[in-house]
C-alpha cells in the first residue's frame, strides 16, 4: 500500500470515520422510508445490466494503485467492485450520510475481509473525505440529494489529487423504470452549468448509459 494512504488511513481511524452520531444530523435524506428495503435495491445484482460499474471504470481509466472516493456510497455497490480494480496498492474511501448505509458497508467490508475500503459517516455539506487523496471522486444516483449544489462540487477540489477528476453520474430528468421521482432528478443541462459555475473547465461527457448521464470533471 502507499506509504501516503496509509497514513491517510491511520489518521482517519482516530477522527472521521465513524464519527458519532451526536455530530451528524442525519435521516432519511430524500431516501425511502424503508431504508432496509432501499439498501438491498441498491445491493441488487441485477443492477449491473442498467449500471455497468465495470464499463464506468474502465471508462474513467481507474487502475491498479489508484484511490478512489465514493461519495453517497450506501452499502457499497461500487466501492466493493472499484476495491478490485484499484488492489491491495490502491485504497477505496467510502461516504455516505445514512449511519444505516454506513453500518451496513461496514459490515459488509468485516464480512468479506476487504482491507483497502474505509468507510466514512459524512455530513450533508462536506463528505469528510482525505484532503488531496482522491484520484477520482465517484457521485453515483447521489447528486439530485445536495441541497447546495454548486458550493458541493465546488468544495470537492480540496479532496482531489494533482491528477484528480470528479466524475458524476445521475437519472436522467425524464419517465424512467428506475430512480427517483422526476421532479427531484437534476437535468443534464442543469447540471452541466452547475459544474462550470463550480468552476469546473474540462468536462467530458459519456453517452452509454441508458438511464443515467455520465460526466468527468477537472
Amino acid at each position: 500500500m502507499n506509504k501516503y494512504i496509509f497514513l491517510i488511513i491511520i489518521a482517519f481511524s482516530f477522527s472521521n470515520i465513524f464519527g458519532t452520531e451526536k455530530h451528524h444530523k442525519h435521516g432519511s435524506h430524500g431516501n425511502p422510508a424503508s431504508l432496509g428495503a432501499y439498501i438491498k435495491m441498491l445491493d441488487d445484482p441485477s443492477r449491473d445490466i442498467w449500471q455497468r460499474p465495470l464499463e464506468v471504470f474502465k471508462a474513467i481509466g481507474l487502475k491498479e494503485g489508484e484511490t478512489l472516493c465514493d461519495i453517497g456510497a450506501g452499502p457499497g455497490y461500487m466501492s466493493f467492485k472499484a476495491a478490485k480494480i484499484v488492489g491491495e496498492n490502491g485504497h477505496v474511501f467510502s461516504t455516505d450520510v445514512e449511519v444505516e448505509m454506513t453500518k451496513t458497508l461496514k459490515e459488509n467490508i468485516e464480512k468479506n475481509k476487504i482491507r483497502n475500503i474505509s468507510p466514512i459517516l459524512g455530513l450533508y455539506d462536506n463528505p469528510l473525505l482525505p484532503p488531496v487523496s482522491c484520484d477520482y471522486i465517484l457521485i453515483v444516483n447521489t447528486y439530485h440529494h445536495f441541497s447546495d449544489r454548486i458550493t458541493y462540487i465546488k468544495n470537492l477540489k480540496r479532496y482531489l489529487s494533482p491528477k484528480g477528476k470528479v466524475v458524476n453520474i445521475d437519472f436522467h430528468k425524464k419517465e424512467l423504470p428506475i430512480g427517483p421521482k422526476i421532479e427531484r432528478k437534476i437535468s443534464q443541462e442543469d447540471f452541466r452549468k452547475e459544474a462550470k459555475l463550480a468552476g469546473y473547465t474540462d468536462i467530458k461527457e459519456h453517452t452509454f448509459l441508458e438511464y443515467q448521464y455520465f460526466f468527468e470533471l477537472k
